[in-house]
């Protein structure tokens, strides 16, 4: 029987209420380790809470997570909603831990990325009314997002993602839910501003990087001392930051398609600089000066293989 195991800890003091993710995807193991060892210091008494609630869930998708593997049987971090009639594993997990998030204010979900970069971190838009996305909350979560640690922000995803579902449509790489639907863009972050609360996720280097546990170790200690759930002084921002609007994202059509060179993520980009070439001849270039983002030289036809991003005027202090 597959168990999510998850620690809470509620002060009677009246406070914030955070939920600390680890492991969306089973092989991103970092968030996993900063978390259990942020348990360890509460069940030694050397940290406590001072208000609040704090929800540490280490291993949010254990199907994943014992198989070693991203996804059991599909994507947690897509479409991430509450199921009537689950078919997949990812779905009855969605469905225990939707409202978890729900009955949280803050949401730190903590991931790791496949090619070598620094450490980052995701926020939502900005304050806005539209349908794609209405929000209200930015000023929150650029606040939580400038204490974690990274230097570089990174925000757009919704609207990039919205663009690439209607860029594919006329590819004949349509007729599943990964190319067709803009809700398959919705991960936990997504879900949780959507009830109401903030989230950022936390990017914190490579699967395989040894530093990756401690930054989100790190992140998870700042949070609570930003969010005033332990004591002692709230931990100032880390400096000014790169923040960084994804833009455009290019998927797969054919296997043959191939990349210029070795990218890795935030790779620096010139206007008309070649990023890759696509098997019937068309040679993708950088439309402005730029960066290159989630290069993934082993994405399979009809799946994102690259995003581009761009400087954004946004400003998180």
């Amino acid at each position: 029987m597959t168990t999510i195991e998850s620690i809470q800890y509620r002060s009677l003091a009246r406070g914030p209420r955070l939920i600390v993710l680890g492991a969306v995807h089973g092989n991103e193991t970092c968030g996993t380790h900063g978390i259990r060892r942020v348990a360890a210091e509460f069940a030694a008494g050397s940290l406590a809470l001072a208000c609040g609630t704090l929800t540490l869930v280490p291993i949010a998708n254990p199907v994943a997570y014992a198989r070693g593997q991203r996804e059991g049987d599909r994507n947690l971090n897509r479409d991430f909603r509450e199921v009537i009639s689950p078919e997949t594993a990812e779905d009855r997990i969605a469905n225990h831990l939707a409202p978890m998030l729900a009955a949280h204010d803050v949401l730190l979900d903590l991931h790791s990325f496949s090619s070598q970069g620094e450490a980052f971190v995701f926020i939502g838009p900005q304050d806005n009314d539209s349908e794609l996305e209405p929000f209200a909350k930015a000023a929150q979560e650029e606040a939580l997002a400038s204490v974690l640690g990274p230097q570089r922000i990174v925000h757009g995803w919704m609207s990039a993602f919205a663009a690439g579902v209607a860029a594919r449509k006329g590819t004949g790489l349509t007729g599943s839910a990964i190319n067709d639907s803009v809700a398959y863009g919705v991960g936990t972050t997504e879900f949780m501003r959507s009830r109401g609360g903030c989230a950022v996720t936390l990017e914190c280097g490579n699967h395989a990087d040894p530093d990756a546990p401690e930054v989100a170790y790190r992140a998870i200690h700042r949070a609570l001392a930003h969010l005033g759930l332990v004591a002692g002084a709230a931990p100032a921002s880390t400096g000014p930051k790169e923040v960084i609007e994804l833009h455009q994202v290019h998927d797969r059509r054919d296997p043959a398609d191939s990349f210029a060179r070795t990218w890795r993520s935030f790779d620096r980009l010139q206007r008309g600089e070649t990023i890759a070439k696509r098997a019937s001849g068309e040679v993708l270039c950088a439309p402005e000066d730029g960066y290159i983002v989630f290069p993934n030289p082993n994405a399979l036809p009809g799946r994102e293989w690259f995003y581009f991003a761009r400087h954004s005027d946004r400003v998180v202090a």
